[in-house]
Formats: structure tokens, sequence, C-alpha cells
């Protein structure tokens, strides 16, 4: 632990950002949990979930929680396989 005044402050909102971004990263994982869930058993809800889903990459994104890469990458991988079920579903 730190001595000095403001050393000690940074070390306090370090750990304090540290839990937010844990919980926030938590649940973006969450949501893409359960998008993948509904689209396996070919759920009514699986369009809220992929746009709850690709709202919370973006947020995540532009909060600098996950890089701009990795999310559009992440949405590419969502809207392919929800295409996917959709071609499966229509034959």
């Amino acid at each position: 632990m730190p001595n000095i005044k403001s050393s000690i402050k940074r070390v306090r909102k370090a750990r304090a950002k540290t839990a937010q971004n844990k919980a926030r990263r938590s649940e973006l994982k969450t949501v893409i949990r359960n998008f993948n869930k509904a689209l396996v058993s070919n759920s009514e809800n699986k369009e809220e979930l992929l746009k709850i889903a690709i709202k919370k990459l973006d947020k995540a994104a532009s909060k600098k929680l996950i890089h701009k890469n990795k999310a559009s990458r992440k949405k590419s991988q969502l809207m392919k396989a929800y295409n996917a079920a959709a071609v499966q579903a229509a034959e």
C-alpha cells in the first residue's frame, strides 16, 4: 500500500473501476450467452436478444471495455449465426 495520499486515492479508484469493468464484461458475456441459447432452442425472442447483444457490444467498445475490432468481430459472428439459423428454419 502506498504512503502518498494521491497514490492511495489512485489505488482506491483503480479498484473501483476494475470492479465496474468486471461487472460490465460479465454482463456482456451473459447477454451473448443468452442469445446463443435462444438460437439453439429456436426461441421466439432471438431477434430481440440479438439487438440487445449488438447494443451491449457497441456500448462496451465505446467505453473501451473491449477493442472496437473485437466488438465488430463478435457482432459479425452473431449475425452470421442468426442468418444461418434463419435459413435453416426457412428450409
